[in-house]
């Protein structure tokens, strides 16, 4: 679970994504030049990308540290890693 600042910070960031995203369906439909669409999306990507770090972050320093304080070591540590991949693709 995130605390009530990273929350307050994920929400405002996927906010800024949102009118982000509003503004490449704008470049679209004006339509824009395509590199600059792509510039756009490129954009877009990287701070999702920068929300799921700060997300994730939290979650190796709350669960995964608490579950392997616990002795829930593999299970955790594997779940952690399945995650990671997931995100990297």
């Amino acid at each position: 679970m995130l605390d009530a600042k990273s929350k307050k910070d994920v929400l405002s960031r996927l906010n800024r994504i949102k009118g982000q995203i509003e503004g490449v369906q704008r470049m679209v439909d004006e339509p824009r030049y395509c590199i600059d669409i792509i510039n756009q999306i490129t954009a877009v990507k990287r701070a999702l990308d920068q929300v799921g770090l700060i997300v994730m972050k939290k979650h190796i320093n709350t669960c995964v540290a608490d579950d392997i304080k616990s002795g829930h070591n593999a299970q955790k540590v594997n779940e952690l890693i399945q995650t990671i991949d997931r995100f990297v693709r």
